[in-house]
């Protein structure tokens, strides 16, 4: 392992923690009053909640909400907003304005504050904030997919599969798809990691999955209440979102340089 390639471990360690998830939800949430606010230790290695609930715990139960949810998000957003980029790219004109339109409306409001709105009209839960950042998340990818379509459909290779009669849709799957594939991906692990810090701020705020699941931003929530009794709560889902954060982020910016994608 060495420091270049240390982010994708973390990556893929987090993975593995939110495939085991769902079997650390119920240990997570079992309660024990005699070790409240207990300190970190050999047995305890976070520490213990206002429950005696153990920390360490409740930090991976935590990966299996919001790992699956941002993959969710991403993909929504992905699939959406690379399926209108595409077409505004490709076809021009009217709807080509029609949906540029859309999006420069949807850029005018920050992406949070629309998300936070979403949420707070849909109601808590995970599936809600998951909507409410799939609704916001796709601009994007549309931007990318709309930029990197347009400068495709001028190239030689699409031109001279015109001039053979190949059909559209086999020239977008065939010699048009294919070359968007490695920007949308530096895009999808630049949104993955701005979707975990999303709905981490959203569960913070009392929007995400409610309790006795476990998530970040909820720990981080409830922390709060005991900063000056057990400031030790705030240690665990804190280093658990910055580290997956900022791996996604190294690992997108290693991607970006690899394939000279701009953003």
């Amino acid at each position: 392992m060495t420091p270049r390639n240390l982010w994708g471990w973390v990556v893929v360690a987090w993975c593995l923690v939110a495939l085991a998830a769902p079997w650390l939800q119920e240990p997570g949430n079992h309660i024990d009053l005699t070790r409240m606010f207990a300190r970190p230790g050999p047995v305890l290695w976070l520490g213990a909640d206002e429950l005696g609930r153990s920390i360490a715990l409740r930090v991976l139960a935590g990966a299996g909400v919001s790992a699956p949810l941002a993959l969710g998000v991403v993909l929504a957003s992905a699939f959406f907003g690379t399926s209108l980029g595409v077409l505004a790219g490709w076809l021009g004109g009217t709807l080509d304005h029609l949906i540029l339109r859309l999006i420069e409306v949807f850029q005018a409001v920050p992406g949070m504050l629309l998300a936070i709105a979403l949420a707070g009209v849909l109601g808590p839960g995970a599936f809600n904030v998951a909507l409410a950042l799939a609704l916001t998340g796709w601009v994007g990818f549309a931007r990318l997919a709309r930029a990197q379509t347009t400068s495709l459909k001028h190239r030689a290779h699409v031109e001279a599969a015109h001039a053979m009669g190949v059909r559209e849709p086999s020239i977008l799957v065939r010699h048009v798809m294919p070359f968007l594939a490695g920007p949308l991906l530096v895009e999808a692990t630049f949104a993955f990691a701005a979707t975990i810090a999303a709905e981490a701020g959203l569960s913070f705020l009392g929007l995400g999955a409610q309790p006795p699941v476990a998530t970040w931003g909820g720990m981080l929530r409830e922390a709060t209440h005991f900063l000056l009794v057990a400031p030790h709560m705030l240690l665990g889902p804190a280093l658990a979102l910055l580290s997956l954060v900022l791996a996604m982020q190294v690992g997108g910016e290693r991607l970006r340089g690899r394939w000279q994608v701009g953003r």
